[in-house]
């Protein structure tokens, strides 16, 4: 049975002239999941980003600390059996090689065209900025702007608006997925391998959706609830996907609340 772990990325610069780049909390929260899976020894086979900055940061991140935490016995009895070394593990990614590991069908959908297509009113950056200026608590009213934007392109009523509408959008988590199985495959993993991907929470919940059987309105609201470097599992066996679990972020909780974000 393979394995297919989707993380969202880290915590982005939201409300920032470039939100496509990691906060300082995000590159903590990747290398907390590096940590953590290091320290439960999970072996990772591969890793796989979108072509998103942040996408790309979370995972070097990841990379970074679970290679330089992640330890195994060297299985010689040397008389210090509670001591262990580092050894060697698989490169599951070379970062020096992007294009071994950056697929561009994980990008997050462009939530520029989104929020710019909402309202006639609000088709530039400078008109939302003039717009959530007046507002007392400036990130409140972007939020509540983009909520709205949201709403609107998962409505399905103005579909020839954007770059990519939702269905389009959805039929791209698909592919992007069923990209991950053929590079599973061209790698001669076998059926118990895990590979991990960093993508964003528009393409996990987009996934998600359809694996209950759900529509856009469901998938929406699962994206609003996926935290920065949540995992989401699913499993490959025969053929046939199915959940394994949503949105697991244990690995933020020991570092206390602060760590949990959701942008």
């Amino acid at each position: 049975m393979t394995t297919i772990l989707l993380a969202r990325h880290g915590q982005a610069s939201f409300g920032q002239e470039n939100y496509d780049q990691l906060s300082d909390l995000g590159s903590i929260q990747a290398q907390m999941l590096g940590q953590h899976y290091a320290s439960i020894e999970r072996r990772i086979d591969a890793i796989f980003t979108g072509s998103l900055n942040r996408q790309q940061e979370s995972a070097r991140h990841f990379w970074q600390s679970y290679q330089t935490l992640f330890s195994t016995d060297d299985g010689h009895d040397d008389g210090h059996d509670d001591e262990r070394i580092e050894t060697p593990i698989v490169t599951a990614i070379d970062l020096d090689k992007p294009d071994s590991y950056v697929l561009p069908q994980f990008d997050e959908f462009n939530h520029k065209d989104v929020l710019f297509k909402s309202d006639p009113a609000f088709n530039s950056r400078s008109a939302i900025a003039s717009e959530i200026a007046k507002a007392r608590t400036p990130s409140t009213r972007l939020a509540e702007l983009f909520d709205g934007a949201m709403q609107r392109w998962h409505g399905g009523n103005h579909d020839e608006d954007y770059i990519e509408s939702w269905p389009e959008f959805s039929h791209r988590a698909q592919q992007a997925l069923a990209q991950v199985h053929h590079k599973i495959e061209s790698l001669g993993l076998d059926d118990d391998s895990t590979v991990l991907v960093f993508t964003s929470g528009g393409v996990i919940a987009a996934l998600t959706a359809q694996f209950l059987q759900q529509g856009s309105l469901t998938a929406y609201q699962i994206n609003k609830s996926l935290v920065n470097t949540g995992v989401t599992s699913i499993t490959v066996k025969n053929e046939r996907t199915r959940l394994l679990s949503l949105n697991e972020y244990s690995h933020l909780i020991s570092g206390g609340e602060s760590f949990v974000t959701w942008r």
